[in-house]
Parts: structure tokens; C-alpha cells; sequence
């Protein structure tokens, strides 16, 4: 049993396993047919995820034990509501980095499998030794509440928009492996000058797992702020995972005008810090506070509430930067490249976002009734 045993193994087991399908499932679709996909396509399908996981709150609520439905089905949404901003929020790196490596349009829902499968697996390992921390140690919530608090205050502090720098891994990566310019296709590795070179495929992946690993450090504290059931842990990074690529290109060009998503992340991650901390001071055992005595002085802040406050900042977060921060001027779309072309050079001149469009083109005229 993964969970605290309001929900039955069996349940949790076949839940998790139609999850993973759903993810692989998606993930194969890039395999079997890679194309930049439709404004029309990529809403269909984050409007199915989404409309999922709302579905599956509800069966929580009617599968977990009667005196702990509610809090099952609040932990639940408030998780995932906090892991999905969070994910929104790594695309806008994910925007960034695509651009600055010149990713071909074929080949970025590729790249972007490549990423959420990383992201899938750095996050598991993060889940497992997170509750295992917890388990043994009541003391860690102190170091998750002081670490969101922290990431909370760097996400508004001034840095330069629009920009992606190298970091020391990937720099050193690019100087000790032969890496070419070209893509060929996609391939890990091409022929140049009659020598085999890795492609920029290389270190498009590795800075990816290197932001998945960034982002992880912070969404696996956040959701054991909300949480410690390691099954609605798991179950909420899942859907959080699922449809990020078709997102990806859905708000690709729209990230730029969510101006204030980073003051509401860190409203919530903030929120979930001092959560943690008033959590850890019931659960008090650290010798040198109160004598290793629990802290009831703070008030314990309910699952309920946490949803409320999270729903609440993700809404005004959303109608500020489409209401104020537009007509201040933000946001104009000339920071974060849009992810379905390559950065600098228009569609009509990219020779692979035309030969798309005539694939469609002769698609749609294949069609019974065109």
C-alpha cells in the first residue's frame, strides 16, 4: 500500500498503472507520427488531461474511506493545481532552451518526450526518498518549509528575461564532446567531415534533465507541504505530467503574457513553506526547540485551505497578467520566442515548418468531402 490506507492497494496499484499508460501512450504519439501540432489539437488534448484529473479527484472522493473522502479528494486538487502552475512555469525555461538550441520544429515534441520521460524519472526517485525522509526524520519538514521560502523570494528577484545561460555542466559538456551544428534529422549522432559527431541533440537533453532536476528540488517539497501520502504525491506529479507537450505549444506563445505567474508561484510556494514549518512545529522533536517538545502556539493549516488559497492566487495570478499587465505593456510577446519555429528565422523560411504545412495541406485534401 502506497498511500496512508484511506484508499485500497488494489485501487492505488491500478490507478498508478493507467496513469503511466496515459503518459507512455502520449509519449509513443510523437514516435508514430512527429508533426508540430495544431492550436486546435493541442486544446482538445490539454482540455481531455485536465478534465481528467478533475474526474479523478471525484472518484477519490467515492473510493476513499468515508471519514476521509474530502480530505482525500482536497489533497488531491490542491496538489495538482500547485504541481500543474509549476510545470507552466518550467515550460517557460523549456521555451527558452528550445530557441537557444535552434531545435527544429519536427524534431521539439521529440525533445520535449525526451524531457517529461526525464522529468518522470527524477521525480519518482525524489517521491520515494522524500517519504522516506519524512518517515524517519519529522525534522526535514523544517528544511522543505525553509527551502520553498527561499525559492519563493529568488522567484522575484530581478534577472534578465528571455535570456538562457549555459551552465557550468552543460559548458563543460559542449568543450569535452564533439558536437556538431547540424541536427540531421534528429539523430544522436551524424557524420561531419568523415568523423562521427554527436548532434546539438546531446545538450538539448542534458540541459533539460538539468532544469527537470531544478524544477524537481522544488515541486516535491511543495507537494509534501499539501500532502504526505505518497500515493496522491505520485498521482498528482503524474497529471501535472500529462499533456505538457501539447501545453507546450499551446501557451508557447502566450507564457510571455502571464507577467505575474512567478509573483503567484511564489505567493504559493511561500504559502506551502510556512505551511511546512507550522507542521513541523507540531510535530516538534528537534532537542534544542521547546526541548524537543511539540509548538502549538502556530496554527495548523488545513488541506481545505491550502486549496483555497492556491486556487485563489492562480486566478487573480492569471486575470492580473491578462487584465493589468497588458495594459502596462508586459508581456508583448517579444521576450519568450514562440516554441513552433525556430528562433530567427520566420515559418515561410524554415524549408521543415513548409514541408509540414504541405504534408497537412495534401492531408486535409485526402480527406472524403475536400
Amino acid at each position: 500500500m502506497l498511500g496512508h490506507g484511506y484508499l485500497s492497494s488494489t485501487f492505488e496499484i491500478i490507478a498508478l498503472a493507467v496513469m503511466v499508460v496515459i503518459i507512455v501512450a502520449d509519449l509513443l504519439m510523437v514516435i508514430r507520427r512527429p508533426h508540430v501540432p495544431s492550436f486546435k489539437e493541442c486544446v482538445g488534448w490539454v482540455s481531455m488531461y485536465v478534465s481528467l484529473a478533475v474526474i479523478f479527484g471525484l472518484i477519490l472522493f467515492l473510493v476513499a474511506e468515508p471519514s476521509h473522502q474530502q480530505d482525500v479528494m482536497v489533497e488531491f486538487y490542491a496538489g495538482w493545481l500547485t504541481e500543474y502552475s509549476l510545470s507552466i512555469d518550467n515550460l517557460f525555461i523549456f521555451v527558452i532552451i528550445l530557441a537557444n538550441f535552434r531545435v527544429p520544429p519536427k524534431q521539439q515534441q521529440k525533445v520535449l518526450m525526451i524531457g517529461i520521460i526525464i522529468a518522470l524519472v527524477l521525480r519518482a526517485i525524489m517521491i520515494v526518498v522524500g517519504a522516506q525522509l519524512i518517515n524517519e526524520f519529522a525534522w526535514v519538514f523544517y528544511i522543505f518549509g525553509a527551502f520553498l521560502i527561499f525559492t519563493a523570494i529568488k522567484l522575484v528577484m530581478p534577472e534578465k528575461e528571455g535570456e538562457y545561460e549555459e551552465g557550468r555542466f552543460i559548458r563543460f559538456a559542449r568543450n569535452r564532446l564533439n558536437v556538431s551544428d547540424h541536427w540531421d534529422e534528429g539523430r544522436w549522432r551524424t557524420i561531419e567531415n568523415g568523423r562521427r559527431v554527436w548532434t546539438p541533440m546531446i545538450l538539448v537533453v542534458l540541459a533539460l534533465g538539468a532544469t527537470d532536476l531544478m524544477f524537481a528540488l522544488d515541486s516535491i517539497p511543495a507537494i509534501f507541504g499539501i500532502t504526505q501520502d505518497p500515493f496522491i504525491v505520485f498521482a498528482t506529479n503524474l497529471f501535472a505530467l500529462m499533456g505538457l507537450r501539447q501545453l507546450y505549444f499551446l501557451l508557447g506563445g502566450l507564457l510571455d503574457r502571464l507577467v505575474y505567474l512567478p509573483y503567484g508561484l511564489s505567493f504559493i510556494l511561500g504559502f506551502i513553506g510556512v505551511k511546512l514549518i507550522l507542521h513541523a512545529m507540531h510535530e516538534n522533536n528537534v532537542p534544542f526547540l521547546n526541548n524537543g517538545e511539540p509548538i502549538h502556539w502556530g496554527p495548523e493549516i488545513t488541506s481545505l485551505q491550502s486549496l483555497v488559497v492556491i486556487a485563489i492566487t492562480l486566478v487573480l495570478t492569471t486575470v492580473l497578467s491578462l487584465t493589468v499587465g497588458q495594459r502596462h505593456g508586459k508581456g508583448d510577446g517579444s521576450d519568450v520566442p514562440a516554441p513552433d519555429y525556430v528562433e530567427g528565422v520566420t515559418p515561410t523560411e524554415d524549408p521543415e515548418i513548409m514541408d509540414a504545412v504541405e504534408e497537412d495541406l495534401e492531408e486535409i485534401e485526402r480527406r472524403p468531402g475536400t
